[in-house]
């Protein structure tokens, strides 16, 4: 049965729901006929920061019994083609992945599958009728922890390791820079990337080059880099995910990135029929409860920090401030 036709059956059959229920009083949540068949594609580990956000608001959907999941980890771009034909020809319903490494591949695949939808991590725009994207667009939590960043240091150097400069990773560090320097016009940058989405080794060698190099405070965008802050006794900036119980003493904020909003947009649309080549960023600013800032410890973060960041974040939240976003590569100096 096409992703359609399914579709279709499911709205007919959670509309028909919907009215027999008008004649009951209930408190349960509205749900449809049955649950959406998901599969996701992943290139690295699903304990890697940046996906297991997707994968924990997957399996949150799946626990509601809202979908089906199934998925595929550590798939090599080479290999990433083959993984999301199969899926399609399984009948899967949301094709759910990241792409940056294989968009033309990636839009191909949807192309030839028009009755599937697929919902991609991806630095460019929707496609077709069923190729939709999103991306972590958690700047404004971003620039929040360059605040805390640019308060805490006292040697004036922050180091930086992140994996590959592309423009998701990019903008989220120019985002903490700002943030720094509108608080500290005295902080410079020392920036490297590794060239790996998982390689907490190489990130780790990275950031004791910064620390010999006088930085106090690391910008953890790989796994590895608190564990060189946790060493050396330096505090560390978190991303994505909130490591501070891993790292207590050592991590000090972080900046968070919630998939929940948006897996519970698309899922809802292919249930309901309305599924489209749509651009999902969006859920993932603070506005919609896609990004956010993890408290803060007093003890590490004086009071005066706090409420410096509380009045900037109900700025951004009130439409009063604007992150600026900034895609172009990082570099030590600026």
């Amino acid at each position: 049965m096409s992703w359609s036709m399914k579709s279709s059956r499911r709205a007919l059959l959670g509309f028909a729901a919907g009215a027999a229920a008008l004649t009951m009083m209930a408190t349960a949540p509205v749900a449809w006929a049955e649950p959406v068949d998901v599969a996701a594609v992943y290139t690295v580990p699903v304990e890697q920061q940046w996906v297991s956000r997707i994968h924990k608001a997957l399996n949150e959907a799946e626990a509601r019994g809202e979908i089906t999941y199934d998925y595929s980890e550590n798939v090599a771009n080479t290999d990433y083609e083959r993984v999301m034909r199969e899926y399609a020809d399984a009948g899967k319903d949301l094709i759910i992945g990241e792409v940056f490494g294989v968009e033309r591949a990636a839009r191909q695949v949807a192309a030839d599958y028009p009755d599937t939808a697929f919902l991609m991590g991806s630095s460019f725009g929707p496609s077709g009728e069923n190729f939709a994207v999103f991306d972590n667009w958690i700047h404004e939590p971003s620039y929040l922890t360059g605040i805390v960043a640019g308060r805490l240091t006292e040697s004036n150097k922050i180091g930086m390791v992140g994996g590959y400069p592309i423009p998701e990773v990019n903008r989220l560090m120019h985002a903490f820079m700002d943030g720094a320097r509108d608080v500290n016009p005295d902080v410079e940058f020392l920036v490297t990337f590794i060239g790996s989405w998982y390689d907490p080794p190489k990130a780790k060698e990275a950031a004791f080059a910064m620390i010999d190099s006088g930085a106090d405070i690391l910008y953890a965008e790989r796994f590895g880099v608190s564990d060189a802050a946790a060493e050396r006794d330096v505090k560390a900036i978190g991303n994505v995910i909130d490591t501070q119980e891993d790292y207590p003493g050592t991590v000090v904020a972080s900046a968070l990135w919630h998939m929940e909003p948006t897996i519970e947009r698309a899922v809802e649309a292919v249930a309901n029929g309305s599924f489209e080549a749509a651009d999902y960023g969006q859920y993932s600013y603070m506005s919609y409860g896609g990004g956010s800032l993890a408290p803060m410890d007093p003890e590490l973060v004086p009071q005066e920090i706090l409420d410096e960041v509380a009045e900037r974040e109900q700025e951004i939240l009130d439409g009063m401030f604007r992150v600026n976003v900034n895609d172009s590569e990082p570099t030590s100096g600026q």
